[in-house]
């Protein structure tokens, strides 16, 4: 296939090239009221063909005239051959013979169906995403691709694919701080630009934005996806709970000793330390029990 590469086209201004036709159209009048005394004495005078063949000049010529729209290209091909394109807008005049064609250089939404994927791991995942693109090689676009938007669709949902089959949807609890769709928002969005744009290049389309607009487990497994998150939290609770409490009670043993208030030999020590950590740690309010020594009758 032949790379095809945006040229500029050889054009002049429409203003200046339509006062030259509305001469060459005045000129065309007079030399058919010129011709009117040839015709009455029995045939065409050479007024009348050079008449005729500027007519046929100016019809010709005014084929050549079009208007470029801010943020849009023409497009031209000359007998098969590409010609150039056309990007300042306002009213221009060109060869004539040439086949234009409009390409909008405006930027689009393209927003993907919710694609049913498996992620790294081989869970079944819901995934869709809103990619923000342009034309900025009109050539490119027309001429190396069949139809760049449907090229746009598909591309795009193929690069979702592939970029949802190369992470996890979550790292979980023992792989905190690993990358996963689910917990790097921006760097799954740099990765699935980065992606579309080596698939895009070709048919001269930058991307300027890529996100996902959507992620979650299948349905299917949702539920025990969901069972297994909250335990993570509940273990990661619990965790630093246990931290926390064991600090306490550390600063409390330390505290009592420093300070000469309690002896404690490592019996005692034990047993405090195992009532402060079901005090800390339990769920449930703690219930004191106060020895008040023995009772004699």
């Amino acid at each position: 296939m032949k790379d095809m590469v945006e040229r500029k086209m050889p054009r002049i201004n429409g203003f200046i090239a339509l006062l030259l036709v509305l001469v060459a159209g005045y000129a065309m009048l007079r030399l058919f009221w010129a011709s009117g005394p040839e015709l009455q004495e029995g045939g065409p005078g050479s007024y009348f063909r050079w008449g005729l063949i500027l007519a046929i000049l100016i019809g010709i010529a005014s084929r050549g005239f079009f208007v470029v729209q801010p943020n849009e290209a023409k497009t031209s091909t000359f007998f098969g051959r590409y010609a150039g394109s056309v990007r300042e807008s306002g009213f221009s005049w060109t060869n004539p013979f040439v086949k234009r064609r409009s390409v909008s250089l405006r930027a689009k939404n393209f927003g993907s169906q919710i694609l049913k994927v498996n992620d790294a791991l081989g869970n079944p995942i819901e995934i869709g995403a809103i990619v923000v693109w342009r034309v900025t090689d009109s050539a490119k676009a027309l001429f190396n691709v069949e139809d760049y938007q449907s090229f746009v669709t598909v591309q795009s949902e193929t690069a979702l694919r592939v970029l949802a089959g190369r992470f996890p949807y979550d790292s979980g609890s023992e792989e905190q701080g690993k990358f996963s769709l689910r917990a790097n928002q921006d760097e799954v969005a740099k990765e699935l630009k980065q992606e579309l744009h080596s698939r895009l290049e070709v048919a001269g389309i930058t991307i300027d934005d890529a996100r996902l607009s959507h992620l979650a487990y299948a349905p299917e497994i949702a539920q025990a996806m969901l069972r297994r998150q909250q335990a993570a939290a509940v273990i990661a609770a619990r965790r630093l709970i246990v931290d926390g409490a064991v600090g306490m009670v550390k600063l409390a043993l330390d505290d009592l000793e420093s300070q000469g208030v309690v002896k404690l030999d490592n019996e005692r020590r034990a047993a405090m330390v195992n009532n402060l950590l079901v005090a800390l740690v339990s769920e449930s309010q703690s219930q004191p029990v106060i020895n008040t020594g023995t009772l004699y009758s």
